[in-house]
């Protein structure tokens, strides 16, 4: 008859939470949840918007030939740092020469004609005033005098021309870089229409990001950005926000910011792909809670009006007062980053806030604080105890009594009271695997062996 009632007291097990260490010492049916719990401190957070851009040279300037002929030599390639006015490739001057040649020999013919119509012209001039000659003598020798002076002047312009050709030749960098791109190999004709290099500047980098008008609307110039590369954990460069387009783009909807780099680690580099943290506002003293803390509570509202259904989303939080109760605080949250939230109203620093083991609890449950390796499961719980015996009667035997619970927590602790740390590990190991029923059988198996040993 001693079992009669191990249906209703398994019952009482069930509607009490499972027993194992979840029960008073008193046996009473008050449960006792153990909970860990973290102390809300002020720290920094901001709001973030992420975007992935690539890394490019602020200025990158085309090299396109100014003449064109067959490429003889390039004496750069792909990745070289070159200087201002250093030499990249040699273009067929034969041509050029010659025009340049020609170009000299025509002004010097023209400034000899210039000089033989000048003394003709002034010679006439001369003899018109003692009147030794007729005007029209005169107005031919000037006539022939400009032609020359033209003639010369057109010459001169010519070979400044032939000049420019022929140094057109020899390709150089307009800046001080790095060669970026090259088209074309020796032997191939040089377009003037095509550029044959392309050097980036080195005065610094930037990137461009293109961001939905949620992001780019908060966006400001001047706003500080972190930028990490994708396969890295930390951020290898910063920047600021130094460009934005002032519309967004008719066909993708996105707007254009452009990022220009104040500080950046060995990783960047023109090309690189990177994931760009704009901080859109920032704040250096927050109240911050972790929000695997927070506890969610969701409600449907029927507009009738509309005949619409929206969700209402509001958030609390367990704080631990004297670590053994429970209070749920509802809160306001602010600005979310990563797995960081900030509370702008419902708690201080300095609360202990319940970050394990909230789950299951309510407004004014009892609690029992444990952190580190105290804090496990209440099967872990209840096989560590060694004195007191109030978690083990509640899972045992439903608790009947505070004085039958003593008692069979007290054999259960003679039953471990030899136990190395190692082998109580196993066993709440096993214990954590196996039903009430089974757990049951198992520690009065236990119990029998030691009452032999005994």
């Amino acid at each position: 008859m001693g079992c009669g009632g191990s249906e209703e007291e398994s019952s009482a097990n069930s509607r009490g939470g499972g027993g194992w260490g979840g029960w008073g010492a008193g046996g009473g049916g008050n449960r006792v949840t153990s909970v860990e719990t973290q102390n809300v401190s002020l720290q920094p957070i901001a709001d973030q918007v992420r975007s992935f851009g690539t890394i490019k040279a602020q200025d990158v300037i085309s090299i396109t030939p100014q003449v064109s002929n067959r490429i003889t030599r390039f004496y750069v390639d792909l990745g070289d740092t070159v200087r201002q006015g250093q030499l990249l490739a040699k273009i067929n001057d034969a041509t050029f020469r010659d025009q340049l040649l020609q170009a000299e020999a025509q002004v010097a013919q023209s400034k000899i004609a210039v000089s033989r119509d000048s003394a003709a012209y002034f010679r006439l001039r001369t003899l018109q005033d003692r009147d030794l000659t007729s005007i029209a003598e005169v107005e031919t020798a000037q006539a022939a005098y400009q032609s020359s002076v033209a003639a010369y002047e057109a010459a001169k312009a010519s070979l400044t021309q032939a000049r420019e050709n022929f140094s057109f030749t020899e390709v150089r960098s307009p800046v001080r870089g790095v060669i970026i791109s090259r088209t074309g190999e020796e032997g191939d004709i040089a377009n003037a229409s095509q550029p044959i290099f392309e050097v980036a500047n080195l005065v610094g980098y930037e990137s461009r990001v293109f961001l939905p008008v949620q992001d780019w609307r908060f966006v400001k110039i001047g706003q500080r950005v972190k930028l990490r590369v994708s396969n890295e954990s930390d951020a290898t460069a910063e920047g600021v926000i130094s460009r934005k387009s002032p519309q967004l783009d008719p066909t993708t909807g996105l707007g254009e910011v452009v990022i220009t780099l104040t500080n950046s680690g060995p990783s960047i580099y023109p090309g690189v792909l990177t994931e760009s943290i704009i901080d859109i506002e920032f704040k250096p003293q927050a109240v911050v809670v972790p929000r695997s803390a927070l506890v969610e509570k969701v409600e449907t509202v029927v507009e009738p009006e509309s005949n619409t259904i929206t969700l209402d989303r509001t958030y609390s939080v367990f704080v631990s007062v004297g670590d053994t109760v429970a209070e749920l605080r509802p809160l306001q949250l602010g600005i979310e980053q990563g797995d960081k939230i900030e509370v702008l109203s419902g708690l201080r620093p300095g609360d202990d806030i319940i970050v394990t083991g909230q789950a299951s609890l309510k407004d004014g449950g009892k609690i029992r604080v444990a952190t580190g390796s105290d804090f496990s499961s209440p099967e872990g719980s209840a096989v560590a105890s060694g004195s007191g015996g109030g978690g083990w009667d509640a899972s045992s035997r439903g608790g009947s009594s505070a004085q039958q619970g003593n008692a069979n927590g007290g054999n259960r602790a003679a039953a471990f009271a030899n136990m190395s740390d190692e082998e109580r590990q196993k066993m709440r190991q096993r214990l954590q695997n196996m039903s009430q029923d089974e757990r049951r059988a198992y520690m009065d198996s236990l119990r029998t062996a030691n009452a032999s040993n005994n």
